[in-house]
């Protein structure tokens, strides 16, 4: 999802932070590794009011959630990077199934904000799951909805270590390189959707 169908910078958010915190950008991500609260919030082991008092803990501010809900939610751009119409073709010949590392509060926004999400057969999110990309556990959950075998699936992420991980587990998986790069990738695999 993230950086394939809808660009996100999570900087956007920091340097909103910073004032708040006297941390750079640096020192609160390195905070937030250390606390491990983005990795179990992204995995659902949390719920988000706890997310948000851990990361205040983390970052040694004062922020109430909805304060901290609008600079979390602040990461995303308006314009998606692959045309909802493109989607609406696929899915009229094919099962489309989401995969994503991402959690409860930015998905709940995401579906209000982008009507391109609904072009979904199924959601396979790893705060739901219960694991994140690249573990096993999340691609079988998407394989699984996807209903068939993983090499008759295609996948495709921003990060390679995602790719390698779904080409563990036998799906035909390639690294995203923009919108003309994968329709030549989906062409090439006699993938239609005109």
């Amino acid at each position: 999802m993230g950086r394939v169908l809808i660009h996100f910078d999570f900087d956007r958010a920091y340097a909103r932070m910073t004032g708040l915190s006297g941390l750079t950008t640096a020192e609160m991500r390195d905070r937030l590794r250390a606390a491990g609260v983005v990795h179990e919030y992204e995995c659902g082991q949390i719920e988000s009011r706890d997310f948000v008092k851990r990361v205040n803990e983390a970052l040694g501010i004062t922020l109430e959630f909805d304060e901290f809900r609008e600079i979390w939610m602040s990461i995303f751009f308006e314009e998606t990077l692959i045309p909802e119409s493109f989607l609406e073709a696929l899915r009229s010949r094919y099962r489309l199934v989401l995969l994503s590392n991402t959690n409860e509060m930015h998905y709940t926004m995401l579906e209000e904000r982008f009507p391109i999400l609904r072009h979904f057969d199924a959601y396979t999110l790893s705060y739901k799951v219960g694991a994140m990309k690249p573990e096993r556990r999340i691609y079988a959950d998407a394989v699984a909805k996807a209903g068939c075998a993983p090499a008759r699936c295609f996948f495709t992420d921003d990060i390679p270590e995602y790719v390698e991980g779904a080409r563990r587990f036998g799906i035909d998986a390639v690294q995203f390189q923009g919108f003309t790069a994968l329709q030549a990738e989906l062409r090439a695999r006699g993938v239609a959707w005109d």
